[in-house]
């Protein structure tokens, strides 16, 4: 039986992927790397810090943890100046929905997120009262697809891997799921998701209805 529902943040509930890739993209700038688009997109669903090897490893840079790490903390700082822009209207498409029919139905919800700032992105979106855990990049050390960050909130949600749906829209954060032991629901393009076990081009087609029309010997 599915009894709770863990969501990834960027992608799945919001967009930040634009704010992050602009922080970036300005680091890059003043350090005089080369940065673009399909970098960025190599990023999807990892940690900052593993963000930072990857752009470091295309430009051909070596550096120290400790150079890495304040690098690092400045694409943050660049990053979380940002979200002071965002409100409850950046929600995707659907995901709020979906949020408040989970609450209504009763099912457990959690965050999974390799984000160090989501607790701050859930405050402008005015989202934290959906979540009854939060699971970010300050509660496990291995990021995914390493399946720590939903082992850890389906521990919190008392519940074991099989009886919760992650959602995710990043290939590393579907392949976390299955090397977990989750159910996962894909949202993104098949070549990123399509291993999932169900995939939806955009959130606003992820309903309830449609979850549980397809996962129904999971729901009866």
């Amino acid at each position: 039986m599915i009894k709770g529902f863990i969501f990834d943040l960027d992608g799945v509930i919001t967009d930040t992927a634009e704010l992050h890739f602009e922080a970036w993209k300005t680091l890059a700038d003043e350090n005089g790397w080369d940065f673009d688009r399909e970098i960025n997109d190599q990023l999807r669903g990892i940690s900052r810090l593993d963000s930072m090897q990857v752009i470091l490893d295309h430009n051909g840079i070596s550096l120290d943890e400790i150079a890495k790490a304040d690098l690092a903390n400045q694409k943050n700082e660049i990053y979380v100046k940002s979200l002071d822009e965002m409100t409850p209207a950046d929600y995707l498409p659907g995901a709020k929905e979906l949020l408040t029919h989970l609450r209504t139905e009763g099912f457990a919800v959690a965050l999974g997120s390799s984000s160090k700032n989501a607790e701050k992105v859930l405050m402008q979106l005015n989202a934290r009262a959906y979540f009854d855990v939060i699971g970010d990049g300050h509660s496990v050390t291995q990021s995914k697809p390493a399946p720590d960050i939903f082992l850890f909130a389906a521990e919190k949600l008392n519940l074991q891997p099989s009886e919760c749906l992650v959602f995710e829209d990043a290939e590393r954060g579907v392949d976390a799921a299955k090397i977990g032991g989750f159910h996962s629901v894909g949202i993104g393009p098949k070549d990123r998701v399509g291993h999932a076990d169900l995939r939806f081009d955009t959130m606003e087609q992820a309903t309830l209805f449609e979850v549980k029309a397809h996962f129904k010997e999971l729901f009866s």
